[in-house]
């Protein structure tokens, strides 16, 4: 009955209304996956029960849950050290003032471009201390995190990100998935401007709408406005626990041997595979095991470089596994809570009604790009996954052209990689956008509210790009009226929201008030 039909929609769309309109994340979720879970079963309830329980059971992604540990272990250990502290001493040496703190931590999200888990909490635990030190809202750190996340991953060819997309392209065409993928970067717009937008507003120090209001609480001493209170202990008995004998070397250390792990495990699990070449080799790599890999070795030399120094004690360094795992929890419950749900959406059969319902060849070939790039941040929205809309639209997109112009195709799958991963952006069901505020330590509506406000005149100037595309076919008139588009949205919010955003509209009071 409800098979490859509208109702699939239904879950994801309920788990995200819930979520804007409650602030309550986890019920929100729950609501979603049950009702899904009623719509599989026939409104049957022991039959919904036992598709939500196997369901969760078979969605769950272990060796990610494995490596969220693992990496709160190695942040609990980082700051027991003093690592964390002393690195945060010197950069407010060399960080003279907030806007350099931002444009520091986007560099830093931008040089870790191999994985956006990776990203999302390694950024946020590395950056914290210098941006609260700066008076930086952990709303706004939040948003510099996860748009140097995805954002930076679906541009890097060596990326678990350029893995999936190449998994997804059909052997045997006029070009291969890596070759697919390096050519869409370009077209990609929602990614480069979007990177645009972080340094933009962190260099010229410029914040508006709900953003402007949590930067003003944070200059005020409120880093974590009232949906926060729970870190803030947290927080205070981290100040007391630590250890002045570290040193910037005990940060930054670790940090080299993780990243250079999981690069190093990553090519050897694509060689593992059959693959001849380093680049092949990343296609084809086991990004998962190679992650959980690099957090094994970067604990191994953590426990030579910190216990012969006595930074940190035996005892204290099995007391940090538990603490990181209960650290990660809050982000775990949200990631298996939209595992689960994305699992029922597919029992649904939301795939299906995608496939069914897109029939694009009838209409002008210049308009597919923009019109399947609003279809790709729908699905990716509602499903809070751009890896599974990269899933439905991107054999779509090639079989719509069946390789007879492969210039379109290339706008065409662009305009796919970069709605995917707006949806995914701004969803208050996807990972990342869940592990951002993780990262951030930061209340995830917050992180939603505020950055789907800064997404607005990206995703209208990439709309606009992608008509310009699909008629001129060129990439660098294409990036370069797009980003005039997004440099004059912004000035005009710039001219008439007040000096730094700090006049607010009144929908946006009306969000502040909880009256909308």
């Amino acid at each position: 009955m409800f098979y490859g039909t509208w109702w699939s929609l239904v879950p994801p769309l309920v788990a995200i209304i819930l979520a804007l309109v409650t602030k309550e994340v986890y019920i929100s979720l729950f609501c979603g996956v049950f009702l899904g879970a009623l719509f599989v079963g026939n409104f049957h309830i022991w039959k919904a029960f036992t598709v939500l329980l196997n369901t969760m059971v078979k969605s769950i992604d272990l060796k990610i849950i494995i490596f969220d540990v693992l990496l709160g272990m190695i942040v609990v250990l980082m700051g027991k050290s003093g690592g964390t502290s002393a690195y945060g001493r010197w950069a407010t040496k060399k960080i003279k003032n907030k806007r350099q703190a931002e444009v520091t931590t986007s560099l830093l999200g931008v040089l870790i471009f191999v994985d956006d888990y990776f990203n999302c909490l390694t950024v946020g635990s590395v950056m914290r201390p210098v941006t609260d030190k700066f008076k930086v809202s952990r709303a706004k750190l939040a948003y510099i995190i996860d748009a140097t996340a995805a954002p930076v991953c679906i541009l890097a060819p060596i990326s678990s990100w350029a893995a999936a997309v190449n998994s997804y392209v059909p052997k045997g065409g006029a070009i291969n998935g890596f070759q697919l993928f390096v050519s869409t970067i370009p077209f990609n717009l929602y990614a480069i401007l979007t990177l645009f937008m972080v340094f933009y507003t962190s260099a010229r120090g410029f914040d508006f709408g709900l953003m402007a209001k949590h930067e003003r609480n944070a200059e005020n001493g409120d880093l974590f406005t009232s949906y926060a209170d729970e870190f803030k202990d947290e927080m205070e008995e981290e100040k007391k626990n630590v250890n002045r004998k570290g040193k910037v070397r005990d940060l930054i250390l670790p940090m080299i041997v993780m990243i250079g792990s999981a690069i190093g495990a990553m090519i050897y699990t694509g060689f593992l595979s059959g693959s001849k070449t380093v680049a092949a080799a990343f296609a084809n790599c086991d990004v998962e095991t190679a992650l959980v890999f690099s957090m094994l070795i970067t604990i191994v030399f953590i426990a030579f470089l910190y216990l012969p120094r006595k930074l940190v004690s035996f005892s204290e360094m099995m007391q940090a596994l538990p603490e990181g795992a209960k650290m990660m929890i809050p982000a775990i419950l949200i990631l298996t809570f939209a595992w689960t749900l994305k699992g029922v959406t597919d029992r649904l059969g939301i795939g299906a009604f995608f496939s069914n319902s897109l029939n694009l060849t009838s209409t002008g070939a210049a308009f597919i790009p923009v019109i399947i790039f609003f279809i790709a941040i729908f699905i990716s929205f509602s499903t809070g996954t751009s890896w599974g809309t990269f899933s439905i639209l991107v054999p779509i997109a090639i079989s719509i052209f069946n390789n007879t112009n492969i210039e379109m195709m290339i706008i065409t799958v662009s305009a796919i990689l970069a709605g995917a991963v707006c949806g995914d952006h701004v969803s208050p069901i996807s990972d990342t956008t869940i592990m951002s505020s993780a990262g951030a330590q930061c209340h995830h509506m917050n992180h939603v509210a505020t950055q789907l406000q800064y997404a607005i005149p990206v995703v209208l100037s990439c709309g606009i790009g992608y008509v310009i595309a699909g008629f001129s076919r060129n990439w660098w008139l294409t990036l370069l009226i797009s980003l005039c588009l997004l440099i004059a949205v912004l000035a005009f919010i710039k001219r008439y929201s007040g000096n730094n955003g700090e006049k607010i509209t009144p929908f946006e009071r009306k969000i502040e008030e909880g009256n909308l």
